[in-house]
């Protein structure tokens, strides 16, 4: 067998999320389909992993998945046939061929997450699928201050929703930004770290809109940081504002940047 790594996009908001459930359209499912279609659909059928899950409605620009193939196929081909066996809300962008130990998420070194946030009284029709609505006036000013507190190796209990499933809540953020994208009149997170909890990264956007609009001090993070009572972080932005924008890996061999 050989084994492929891909970087793909999705618009996420027809999709029950990334990982298959039954009953429900999701992402690894079309994939599946695909990569079993061109291995012609040999038994057991044959399984796609990706770098982590996405929920439903939220978007990916550069996620990684990789999968076994019988027989070895050039990287542009295995575009070409997957992008023709796809819908069209999902776009294989590169496939390359990796060492059979290679995993999309356990070797994942880093991701970066984008929130886009529009605002105005009424939701845009033209932007309701693709970007969070907040309808209240914020400081971008504020919200760059009270960010870098995410920054480091914390405890993000007070910052995941019920139903998560991980073992241990502290993750290692790396970079945070927000910036007022002026020609679009939206508000852009970025995110950058190690990992990331369920629903981790739309809690603490709406929790910074909750710092712009001024319905928390600057300093409100560390205070509910060190809480870890998620009563005290009560929002959670919409789905349809996330991008998976990039996932890079410790190997330069197995690196990929969106």
């Amino acid at each position: 067998m050989h084994r492929y790594k891909i970087t793909f996009a999705y618009d996420g908001s027809n999709f029950a999320g990334f990982q298959v459930q039954p009953g429900e359209r999701t992402v690894q499912q079309a994939l599946e389909r695909a990569v079993n279609k061109i291995a012609k659909k040999p038994q057991p059928p044959l399984m796609v992993f990706g770098s982590g899950r996405t929920d439903a409605g939220v978007h990916a620009l550069g996620q990684v998945a990789h999968f076994d193939l019988p027989y070895q196929i050039p990287g542009p081909s295995l575009v070409r046939a997957l992008n023709s066996s796809l819908p069209l809300d999902v776009l294989v962008k590169e496939a390359t061929e990796v060492a059979p130990d290679f995993h999309a998420r356990f070797d994942a070194h880093h991701k970066r997450y984008r929130y886009r946030v529009v605002g105005g009284e009424f939701t845009n029709p033209f932007k309701r699928n693709y970007t969070g609505h907040y309808k209240y006036p914020v400081d971008v000013e504020r919200m760059q201050t009270a960010a870098q507190d995410f920054v480091g190796e914390h405890d993000f209990t007070s910052f995941v929703a019920s139903g998560s499933q991980a073992t241990s809540n502290v993750r290692r953020i790396d970079e945070v930004t927000v910036v007022r994208d002026e020609e679009n009149d939206e508000v852009v997170f970025d995110f950058v770290g190690n990992g990331f909890l369920y629903n981790q990264v739309r809690i603490m956007v709406a929790f910074l809109l909750e710092i712009g609009n001024c319905r928390r001090p600057v300093d409100d993070v560390m205070r509910v940081m060190k809480a870890k009572n998620r009563d005290l972080a009560r929002g959670t932005a919409p789905a349809s504002g996330l991008y998976l924008v990039e996932v890079t890996y410790d190997s330069p061999a197995n690196s990929q940047n969106d």
